[in-house]
């Protein structure tokens, strides 16, 4: 075996990955992947990696002691491999480079059902009834109203409002403005008139992130809207119960496609 070229070529593999490590740092498309507090991990990692692979890269021809008495019999080879180097370079480069060039930064429909899109709502829990009671005035004080003088809230807490019966109780029936992604209801749709708006919750990397929906329901058909995209819809909160369970079911008066959020859809409280 060329050990010159295996001491070329296992550099630039890790050589490679830095330079992606870094790219997606420097590019901005490390936010759809990590929370920000994690980001700066990867801009270290990237660097280190980066230095420890040109360190190596660039000493190759040096020669060193494996540190270790061999006897005779024994051969101070510590890089024989069955894999020629250039194969091994392969393998782990060209899996890394076609999934930098194929992803969507996104779910695809099929991954967020498997991420929580359509199961059930979180149960009510009793005890959040038993804290200081809050009024609507001081509610109103909390959040934004838009021109319209509907309430802004952010769809993730009308979702965690379901668990919440003093939230419940202050805002069913409220007019309410909110934005998401829009993707077709397959839960409970018989008149074909519903459809589910979603964001997705992220505490650390995309790996974890589970979707958070409501239900939006139309007066009529559901006008045409591609699937996931976003969208700004303003109705009525209501939390009928389902199936056994509760559910935020928000009735439609106005619905726009929007600008996706600058943090697109992963990181939290956005």
């Amino acid at each position: 075996m060329n050990f010159t070229l295996q001491r070329i070529f296992f550099p630039l593999a890790a050589l490679s990955w830095a330079v992606v490590m870094l790219y997606f740092y420097a590019s901005g498309r490390l936010r759809f992947y990590l929370a920000p507090t994690f980001q700066p991990i990867c801009l270290v990692g990237g660097l280190l990696l980066a230095v420890v692979s040109l360190f190596v890269l660039l000493t190759y021809r040096e020669k060193a002691d494996c540190g270790h008495d061999h006897t005779e019999s024994d051969a101070a080879d510590h890089e024989t491999s069955e894999m020629h180097p250039l194969a091994s370079f392969l393998l782990m480069v060209l899996p890394l480079i076609a999934a930098v060039a194929w992803t969507k930064d996104s779910f695809s429909l099929e991954a967020l059902e498997h991420k929580s899109l359509y199961d059930a709502p979180p149960a009510l829990n009793p005890y959040l009834a038993q804290r200081q009671p809050m009024t609507k005035e001081e509610l109103e004080k909390t959040y934004r109203k838009n021109a319209a003088g509907d309430m802004q809230f952010n769809l993730m807490e009308l979702y965690f409002a379901i668990g919440d019966p003093e939230m419940i109780r202050l805002i069913d029936g409220m007019k309410v403005e909110t934005e998401g992604r829009m993707v077709a209801e397959k839960v409970n749709n018989p008149a074909g008139t519903r459809k589910r708006l979603y964001r997705l919750f992220i505490t650390c990397c995309a790996a974890d992130a589970r979707a958070i929906p409501i239900v939006a329901e139309f007066s009529q058909t559901p006008p045409t809207i591609n699937e996931n995209e976003w969208v700004k819809v303003t109705g009525v909160i209501r939390f009928p119960v389902e199936n056994g369970a509760t559910q935020a079911v928000l009735e439609v008066k106005s619905c726009e496609k929007s600008d996706p959020p600058w943090e697109e859809s992963f990181m939290r409280n956005q």
